[in-house]
């Protein structure tokens, strides 16, 4: 495989714009737009035959055009007859369909992998999934960033008082351990129940010490943000004397961000893996950027190093 060669789709072009600026390589010219019927049009307008290709593509909102717009741009570079194609997804939509959890429910996310390996992936990379068994519905490579150590590191900046890392709900609870090991700190656990798909969980109780604590919860993405401005209140009532959050994809959809300026959260710390339009970017929010990271893999996988060593 010949040049490193860096794409990008509609849903994210600042972060993709980022990475080429941290691996100093120009951001691939191709067009992609929506005709009135709702068809997606995808022209590469340079060579690409033989070279490395890699297109940055989160599957954020409108997810479903997103995701159209990944499957065909990866068609028409394999067209177009690039060397190797690697799908850079920081966000994989879909993550919470792993699995039969209720009779007569699809697996979409199994689903979107097979997409994306039909349409012609050689790889994937991405950040943060939901589950970790994800990564089993590729037949393909799949790389997975995360981006705890650097959500973690912001916190030990922060010099908080008595620390202690509160995983959002039991399936969280190694995610929360791996930053409270890195804070050195103790950890707890929002005990929480989902009941039907109206995407809101009851928050039951809090296992764990939190009295006279800085609490920081952890969790891989916020969608409303009910369930942990919920759970802020509650470890506010058992004695913390601060709450802080460390999420990795902000979706932040309906009125997530009025009701977080007047929850308890002292600050919600996120990254750029999803696109936070200006509207949404108050002072109780903060982003770290992904694109050093992300642009360190590519460099890591376009030269055959070791993508894993980033986190040793």
């Amino acid at each position: 495989m010949q040049e490193l060669r860096i794409f990008s789709g509609n849903a994210h072009p600042e972060l993709a714009q980022s990475v080429c600026n941290y691996l100093e390589s120009p951001l691939g010219e191709c067009e992609v737009f929506e005709f009135s019927n709702e068809n997606i049009f995808v022209r590469i307008q340079e060579n690409v035959r033989e070279r490395d290709v890699f297109i940055v593509q989160p599957m954020s909102s409108p997810v479903n055009t997103s995701i159209m717009e990944l499957l065909i741009m990866i068609d028409a570079m394999k067209r177009a007859s690039a060397g190797r194609v690697t799908a850079v997804v920081p966000y994989y939509a879909y993550g919470r369909s792993d699995k039969k959890d209720q009779p007569r429910v699809p697996i979409t996310g199994r689903l979107i992998a097979n997409l994306i390996e039909t349409a012609g992936a050689d790889r994937m990379l991405t950040v943060d999934l939901h589950a970790g068994q994800i990564q089993g519905f590729f037949n393909i490579p799949v790389d997975e960033l995360t981006a705890l150590y650097m959500i973690s590191r912001y916190f030990i900046n922060k010099d908080l008082e008595n620390p202690v890392v509160v995983a959002a709900d039991e399936g969280g609870s190694k995610r929360a351990r791996n930053v409270a090991q890195t804070l050195d700190a103790p950890l707890a656990i929002i005990e929480k129940r989902r009941t039907g798909n109206d995407e809101v969980a009851e928050v039951l109780n809090v296992i764990g010490d939190v009295e006279g604590k800085t609490a920081v919860i952890v969790d891989d993405e916020i969608l409303t943000g009910s369930t942990l401005m919920e759970g802020a209140r509650v470890l506010m009532d058992r004695g913390a004397i601060a709450v802080y959050a460390g999420v990795t994809h902000a979706l932040l959809s309906g009125s997530a961000v009025e009701d977080l300026k007047a929850s308890a959260l002292q600050e919600l710390v996120v990254t750029d893996t999803i696109p936070l339009p200006p509207e949404k970017r108050i002072p109780q929010i903060e982003v770290l950027s992904m694109a050093p990271m992300i642009g360190e893999a590519i460099g890591r996988i376009h030269t055959g190093r070791s993508v894993g060593e980033l986190f040793q």
